[in-house]
């Protein structure tokens, strides 16, 4: 299985445990959930991914679906997968698909996927998905636009992407450092104000001592950073 596959089925996973928290939640209508578009490579084998919600639990008499392929500029849709009461899903036989098409989902999870083998060219176009689960009365549609590429597009260059994570992350390391060496500065004066307002008070301390002190206390803090 292909990477691309992979997350794809992870995707179909995530929404239909989606899903399952939605039925859990309650509902108010049907809702067809789909990939609003897909790029697939030429020659390799695709899920289409498919799932619906419903206030009701599926009724396999009176369950019904449907598959349908259109041309893009082609206004006429063409059933290939439907759903039979007795039987299941079922492939409608076609002469664009043949036998590629397999479904791949699975009903009792309210997923409607269905899977496309050796991916041509002639398969570019819209794939639409209906669902009807009575009693509920409103039928699911999605739509999901099909185009079919003959390579992978390169791999996004990350370096200008890592420089500039580099540049601000420096740039911050250095912001905090500057506000801790700040703060540290700030209390290290704060205290020594409170041992020499203490040892003035005492008659222990000249004033020329302290602020030689204070220098020397400084200078010292800033080499150990």
């Amino acid at each position: 299985m292909s990477s691309s596959e992979q997350e794809m089925r992870s995707g179909v996973q995530l929404v239909s445990a989606l899903l399952l928290l939605l039925s859990l939640s309650g509902c108010s209508s049907m809702d067809v959930l789909v990939s609003s578009y897909i790029n697939a490579l030429n020659g390799t084998t695709v899920t289409i991914p498919c799932t619906f919600t419903s206030c009701y639990k599926i009724d396999r008499t009176k369950f019904a679906m449907n598959w349908t392929y259109q041309e893009t500029l082609n206004n006429t849709e063409e059933k290939f997968m439907t759903y039979d009461k007795n039987k299941g899903m079922q492939p409608v036989p076609s002469n664009r698909f043949g036998e590629r098409v397999v479904f791949s989902g699975n009903l009792e999870k309210n997923d409607l996927s269905i899977t496309l083998q050796d991916v041509q060219l002639e398969d570019e176009g819209l794939y639409h998905c209906y669902v009807r689960n009575p009693p509920d009365r409103i039928q699911g549609h999605g739509v999901i636009d099909f185009k079919v590429v003959t390579e992978l597009p390169p791999p996004r260059d990350s370096t200008i992407a890592v420089a500039i994570g580099a540049s601000v992350g420096g740039a911050l390391a250095l912001l905090i450092l500057s506000m801790v060496v700040v703060k540290c500065l700030r209390r290290h004066r704060k205290q020594e104000l409170i041992s020499e307002e203490k040892m003035e008070e005492e008659g222990k301390l000249e004033p020329e001592a302290v602020a030689e002190e204070g220098t020397k206390a400084v200078c010292h803090l800033l080499q150990k950073l």
